[in-house]
């Protein structure tokens, strides 16, 4: 939760290509202190059933810029798997984007939701609510 003095982060992701949350992706967070300052990775979590990451860990103060990686290469390959399993004929070449790293800025006491819009062959992301 954001405070005054810090900023926080949240997101979910929705795999167009089915209409349904991504479940089960991994996504790390980092920040860093100003443009020039290094990257601190600070952990991560995986999506839930609903495509929700709810525990991604806390912003430190003095943070200005986020980074989310989303590793979307073992989602796409577990549903490719899948949908081999049920239908052979129905073949893809998985993901094109094997991960997806999102950077924006943020300011303290403010709240980021950056909702993750993804299929095989593309992604959009946006500053929701």
């Amino acid at each position: 939760m954001s405070t005054e003095t810090t900023a926080s982060v949240s997101t979910h992701i929705l795999d167009t290509s089915v209409g349904r949350p991504a479940e089960g992706v991994a996504i790390s967070l980092a920040a860093r202190s100003g443009a020039g300052a290094a990257w601190i990775a600070l952990g991560g979590s995986a999506t839930d059933a609903d495509g929700r990451c709810k525990d991604l860990p806390a912003l430190p103060e003095g943070t200005t810029h986020v980074r989310l990686d989303f590793e979307t290469e073992a989602y796409f390959s577990k549903k490719q798997a899948d949908a081999q399993q049920d239908a052979p004929a129905n073949r893809d070449s998985g993901a094109f984007f094997p991960e997806v790293a999102i950077t924006f800025a943020v300011e303290a006491g403010e709240h980021y939701h950056v909702p993750l819009l993804l299929n095989p062959f593309g992604y959009s992301v946006y500053r929701g609510s």
